[in-house]
């Protein structure tokens, strides 16, 4: 009977799955910290915000004067939103863009006064999301982290092929057998942590996609395409000019002036009413938003949750104060709750508290996944060698890898770009450098 180590489909998995987590331990590593840091992104907001609450609450000014002395100490600046306090004593935050560029949160206390101000862009939450995203070096960064995620997929999809027990017990496929010691007990840490871990690891991979750049631009227009269109997306991401919250782009629009009529502090006592989960703020007419077109010409309230299920906007006309329109998330394309909902379980906001702990655990294994995985490599690798699993033989007995292949192809865009290069460097370019060859391992199996 073949061992099925030896069979040129278990050979080529292996293959993959070796090159796919050499590519990926530090995108793993760095994605891993970074994001399990920014699930706590409400917490980090407001320990930030900790010198704006508490503040002395009587003789309190309304939101009118809040905003005007905002405005007062940055001359030339643009009004986007007024964020509701969510307690008495809280600073109410005034959203201004500069005149020469960039934005501020500006601090009011109740008595009207500036407490402070920030800048979003500087913000630790703000810093994690663009290391996560981007790596900080813009739009290479952000393919470069696409790629990561696509290549992780095939690794966590290969690794639940190479786990498979066939026949074995639930020794080392379920628990690790850590009392082996040695490379025995690293190999069912490695094994049996990713098969715990991949089912959360695949969740969070997939709902990150529609924050890339290729696959979204491609999701975006396959939506149009197919009528799946029901108001702007809230999630930036892909080639939509309104997608990414650009607040260079941010600054640069400026609001149109509400018309004489119903003033600011009566839309923030209409929000009382709705209930809305905290950050609640209220834009005025022509405000920018952080995804899809600027607002109508209306005072708009919304929320600034992560939680999307719990996003509505109500509209309200500036001169009457009557409520002009209403959307919610009941309101959006089927897609385009089913994106909300994955965003917000990728961003640990779905259930609170219970969604960052789950997301927390799901780093840290990953993060296990790695470093076990890293290891069995420096164990395992030849002294001039790279130490990959050699080709199998017979390439045209591997009908299955193909069809695997042009599948990931078809949904991952980039990774069908990386598996053509690889196939041309694999198969034509490096049999052609013997030395090269044999430090990859690319000989066939003898």
């Amino acid at each position: 009977m073949t061992d099925i180590k030896t069979a040129p489909l278990y050979r080529t998995i292996w293959r993959w799955h070796f090159y796919a987590g050499l590519f990926v331990i530090p995108f793993v590593l760095l994605l891993s910290l970074t994001g399990a840091a920014y699930l706590f992104k409400p917490q980090l907001d407001r320990w930030q915000e900790r010198g704006w609450r508490g503040l002395p609450a009587a003789e309190r000014v309304d939101a009118d004067a809040q905003v005007a002395a905002a405005l007062a100490t940055y001359p030339g600046a643009s009004f986007h939103y007024y964020r509701i306090p969510a307690a008495p004593g809280d600073a109410a935050v005034v959203h201004l863009a500069l005149p020469g560029g960039g934005m501020r949160d500006v601090a009011v206390s109740p008595r009207g006064r500036v407490v402070g101000a920030a800048d979003p862009d500087a913000r630790i939450s703000a810093w994690l999301a663009r290391i996560h995203s981007s790596l900080l070096i813009g739009r290479a960064g952000g393919l470069l982290v696409e790629l990561a995620a696509s290549w992780a997929i095939v690794m966590i999809l290969t690794g639940l092929y190479l786990w498979w027990p066939r026949g074995r017990g639930a020794a080392g496929v379920v628990w690790p057998r850590l009392s082996l010691g040695g490379r025995a007990a690293l190999r069912d840490l490695h094994a049996v942590t990713g098969f715990w871990v991949s089912g959360l690891a695949l969740v969070l991979l997939l709902t990150a996609l529609p924050w890339t750049d290729v696959w979204a631009s491609g999701f975006r227009t396959v939506r149009a395409e197919m009528g799946w269109v029901a108001g702007a997306p809230d999630w930036k991401g892909g080639a939509d000019p309104h997608a990414a919250h650009d607040h260079r782009a941010m600054a640069m629009a400026a609001p149109a002036a509400a018309p004489a009529g119903v003033p600011l502090a009566t839309i923030v006592l209409r929000a009382r009413s709705e209930a809305l989960p905290p950050p609640v703020i209220v834009q005025p007419p022509g405000a920018p938003n952080l995804f899809g077109p600027p607002n109508g010409d209306v005072w708009t309230l919304t929320t600034q949750t992560q939680n999307r299920p719990l996003v509505r906007k109500v509209g309200y006309d500036p001169a009457t104060g009557i409520e002009v329109s209403r959307s919610g998330f009941a309101d959006k394309h089927v897609i385009d709750r089913i994106v909300g909902i994955g965003i917000a379980w990728h961003e640990g906001a779905l259930f609170g508290m219970v969604s960052q702990l789950i997301g927390v655990a799901t780093a840290l294994a990953l993060v296990t996944l790695a470093i076990s995985g890293f290891l069995l490599w420096r164990r395992r690798k030849p002294e001039a060698a790279l130490g990959a699993p050699p080709l199998p033989r017979d390439p045209a007995r591997l009908r299955g890898v193909a069809a695997i292949i042009l599948l990931l192809a078809g949904l991952l865009p980039l990774l069908a770009a990386s598996l053509i290069l690889l196939w041309i460097v694999d198969w034509l370019v490096i049999p052609r450098l013997p030395r090269l060859a044999r430090w990859l391992g690319v000989r066939a199996l003898a």
